[in-house]
């Protein structure tokens, strides 16, 4: 889930529909330009079945897309695309977009008419919708990639209070499997930065469900160690909880803590949370605002929370996680993850939702 960089997202076509958009690529061979785009490194989205297309200049061979109605001329410099006559085509280039019909030519000859000055490493994000073509021409360039591979299962641990403590029992065994992912992936200078798992489409593998004993014969004075709840809570606590809620009709508000804390936050969120730690799912040990992992670094969609925005998170009405600090990326819409310093932890949690006040 970490990474050093994160440049301005384009979306991945939506799987269903991609023959229809595929279609306004003519069939037509043109020879290559000589602007010097024919040898860049073109990512093609919306390819349905393959996912997202690389055209390198350094193939030898190139893919074979005569099944999706997309064809490819080839060179000596490299590979190029022909585009449809009157397709609407906008071109994104440091900082400025401007929108042309095409007249049945290529992608390098479109770029050269409209004068785009690339430098030696800009590659071409190429992105098929209803309404046109849009070229994105950057040296950095992030988009989702969707793809189907091999999973092994995943051991989910349910509380059973009517089982003595110390106790586990496997009550559905796990079973690997197949699933559709989705990959946040991102390339910057010519060559791929970083592939990081964001979100799990469907999957044929069947979790191992455990059980585990919470009954006592003796209420703990303090937390037991043995429920993995209190073992989160005492982790992540900031301030021994919350001890009071003060809301403003604009909803912003006061959090008062245990220790007599007093925050102040501008809304509130429901959101879906899960964990995650360093060491699985592609995530190492920065994250993408630069800093080293830790208790208290979440990740976000920065379209709905911003990186750098601060919070108070409250998981599951038992498990506080506490202040935290949007740091880093890797995931869509209404959802944040947030790290723990071991996987086993990351287990103990699961998914759950969670409360999450945006501190002023």
């Amino acid at each position: 889930m970490n990474t050093d960089q994160r440049p301005n997202l384009f979306y991945a076509l939506c799987r269903r529909g991609g023959m229809l958009l595929l279609c306004l690529f003519a069939a037509a061979v043109t020879g290559l330009s000589a602007t010097g785009w024919a040898d860049s490194i073109y990512l093609i989205t919306g390819t349905e079945d393959e996912g997202t297309i690389i055209l390198d200049p350094d193939q030898k061979t190139p893919p074979d897309l005569s099944s999706k109605l997309l064809y490819v001329s080839s060179g000596a410099k490299g590979y190029d695309l022909t585009l449809q006559e009157d397709t609407t085509v906008t071109v994104r280039h440091e900082g400025t977009a401007v929108t042309v019909q095409s007249h049945k030519e290529s992608i390098s000859s479109i770029l050269s008419r409209l004068h785009v000055a690339p430098s030696p490493l800009e590659m071409v994000g190429v992105k098929v919708s209803e309404s046109g073509v849009d070229l994105n021409v950057a040296s950095d360039l992030t988009y989702y990639d969707y793809v189907t591979e091999n999973v092994s299962f995943s051991t989910q641990r349910v509380a059973n209070p009517d089982m003595p403590q110390g106790e586990e029992k496997v009550v559905q065994k796990g079973a690997d499997g197949v699933r559709s992912s989705v990959y946040e992936v991102v390339w910057s200078n010519g060559a791929e930065l970083s592939r990081q798992f964001v979100e799990e489409l469907s999957t044929t593998a069947v979790d191992q469900i455990v059980e585990y004993g919470t009954k006592s014969k003796a209420k703990p004075a303090k937390p037991d160690k043995q429920d993995p709840d209190a073992l989160l809570t005492e982790h992540g606590e900031t301030g021994g909880g919350i001890a009071g809620v003060s809301e403003n009709t604009d909803g912003s508000g006061t959090l008062t803590l245990k220790d007599g804390t007093v925050l102040k936050y501008s809304g509130v969120r429901t959101m879906t949370a899960t964990a995650y730690t360093s060491g699985h799912d592609g995530v190492g040990t920065r994250t993408a605002s630069g800093t080293a992992v830790h208790v208290g670094s979440v990740a976000v969609d920065k379209s709905v929370i911003p990186l750098g925005t601060r919070m108070y998170i409250v998981a599951g009405g038992s498990v506080v996680y506490g202040l935290a600090v949007a740091e880093d990326t890797g995931v869509k819409g209404n959802k944040i993850d947030l790290f723990y310093d071991t996987y086993e932890e990351c287990i103990q949690f699961g998914r759950r939702t969670c409360t999450v006040y945006i501190l002023a």
